[in-house]
């Protein structure tokens, strides 16, 4: 089913939800400002479903508008948001008789910046949806690319396009990507240590401490963040390369066994910073150690929330033996 069709079905679940009062909003998407850019919004009657969209740069994670409403919600939400809003389920931080979840199927959001790269020079007026290709207007003249090559990292990397949670399903199911989903990581970790070094210093020496990260993230919701303490201060404040990883390290260490791998941070850090590199490694290791991907099953404990005498211990034991 093409994104033109999916985007009438989802126009008329969201009116259809709305006009039966299941709900009193719906959070979804409409046109941006610019090209290449697709508005979180919130539609309250069923004149206004006509304001939805959806296209190839829906890339923002709903869910991070369900927390603390005291309203009953509809939610258009592609893989990776459903994954969020199982985890928040768990966590209590929704209730899940308060949201309405309108699955969408998902082949992968466009990254802007890929498409510029392509486009060269000049200003993008436009981008249309041909299939699997994306054909962009700019310069006076059009270029057509396959969506499959300008895709976000989170997207490029992700096998689970389709719901894990929805009360309506818009569309079919697109097929998931076989393979082996952490092969970024372990070429990653193949280097020595100096070589990582080397890259999380590059990488994180552009940080400008904006938090735009932790923003973004959907489990991201204490009501005080550790880098707001003074005291303890528990991370000093500066973009040198120790605080800056500092920051970065210990926020991956909260989000151990939580981070579904949407990507919401790392597309909404201006710098263009690798910061999936990190929460990727936490997520392989808490796979290959607890057999747990965060969001996949609304039943499954949280392995950092739960006890089992099965659980490996070496690794903390005898570090480096795990």
């Amino acid at each position: 089913m093409s994104n033109a069709d999916m985007q009438t079905g989802i126009r008329e679940e969201a009116a259809r939800l709305l006009a039966e009062g299941r709900v009193d909003a719906v959070v979804g998407f409409e046109e941006g400002s610019l090209p290449m850019r697709a508005a979180p919004c919130f539609v309250s009657d069923p004149d206004g479903a006509d304001r939805l969209v959806w296209n190839a740069f829906c890339s923002n994670n709903l869910s991070r508008y369900l927390r603390g409403s005291d309203r009953r919600l509809g939610v258009v939400a592609k893989g990776c948001d459903t994954r969020s809003i199982v985890e928040l389920i768990k966590e209590r931080q929704v209730a899940r008789d308060s949201v309405v979840v309108i699955g969408v199927p998902c082949r992968g959001m466009a990254d802007p910046r890929l498409l510029s790269d392509k486009a060269g020079p000049g200003r993008i007026t436009s981008v249309e949806e041909a299939g699997d290709d994306l054909v962009i207007s700019a310069n006076g003249g059009t270029i057509t690319v396959r969506l499959d090559e300008v895709l976000h990292r989170s997207c490029a990397v992700c096998v689970r396009r389709n719901p894990v949670l929805s009360d309506v399903l818009v569309g079919e199911g697109v097929p998931e990507r076989p393979g082996d989903s952490f092969g970024d990581v372990a070429e990653l970790s193949s280097r020595d240590a100096g070589d990582r070094w080397e890259h999380f210093s590059d990488e994180m020496s552009r940080c400008i401490r904006c938090y735009a990260c932790r923003s973004a993230c959907p489990m991201c919701y204490c009501t005080r963040c550790f880098v707001d303490d003074t005291g303890p201060r528990w991370v000093g404040r500066g973009t040198g390369v120790g605080d800056v990883l500092s920051f970065h390290l210990m926020r991956v260490m909260h989000l151990a066994g939580r981070c579904v791998e949407c990507g919401a941070c790392e597309r909404a850090c201006p710098m263009d910073i690798d910061l999936a590199a990190l929460n990727r490694k936490s997520c392989a290791d808490v796979e290959r150690l607890f057999g747990y991907r965060a969001g996949l099953s609304p039943d499954a404990p949280a392995p950092l929330s739960a006890f089992d005498p099965g659980d490996p211990q070496d690794f903390m034991l005898e570090p480096g033996q795990g």
